[in-house]
């Protein structure tokens, strides 16, 4: 296991779940409850020094009891290292805590995950819809139980033969 993995489990043994390298790409799983903390640790450890937030996203494991997965990459670009850090939620309490007090560029990420994935962020600064229209409320369209040619598809393209579709 990396350093860096290492640290991490030093730090939280009760929040770490498991820690994969692969290609040179560390991936850190943690439990949700611990989320916050790690990122901070993250953020202010200076053996850490991860200062930059690359991405958030998530995904759909439709058939897992802990249904979404949420995803952030870091950099640190002193000291030229970057981690994954993963977390799973189950569908009926699709919640994390929001790392938006930690890396304001976490703000915009978030939102877009709720968007598209229906994952709330607890104590996000503005958690509403980014690319959807805000009286949009038919799902979330990235899951993977969302229909393919998204719902209402016939009443928008009602005008076309229904030999063609």
């Amino acid at each position: 296991m990396s350093t860096l993995a290492q640290h991490i489990q030093r730090e939280f043994p009760e929040g770490f779940v498991k820690a994969v390298e692969w290609r040179g790409d560390l991936t850190v799983t943690v439990r949700r409850e611990s989320l916050h903390d790690v990122a901070g640790f993250l953020h202010d450890d200076p053996e850490m020094d991860f200062d930059y937030i690359v991405h958030v996203s998530s995904v759909d494991w439709p058939d897992d009891v802990e249904r979404f997965e949420v995803v952030y990459e870091f950099y640190s670009i002193r000291k030229r290292h970057r981690i994954r850090l993963k977390t799973r939620v189950p569908e009926s309490d699709c919640e994390v805590i929001s790392l938006t007090d930690i890396w304001k560029g976490a703000d915009f990420m978030e939102r877009e995950v709720y968007d598209m994935m229906g994952i709330r962020f607890r104590n996000h600064p503005d958690l509403r819809r980014i690319l959807m229209p805000d009286d949009y409320d038919e799902g979330y369209p990235l899951r993977k139980d969302f229909p393919l040619r998204g719902k209402g598809w016939r009443d928008t393209f009602e005008f076309l033969d229904e030999k063609v579709l």
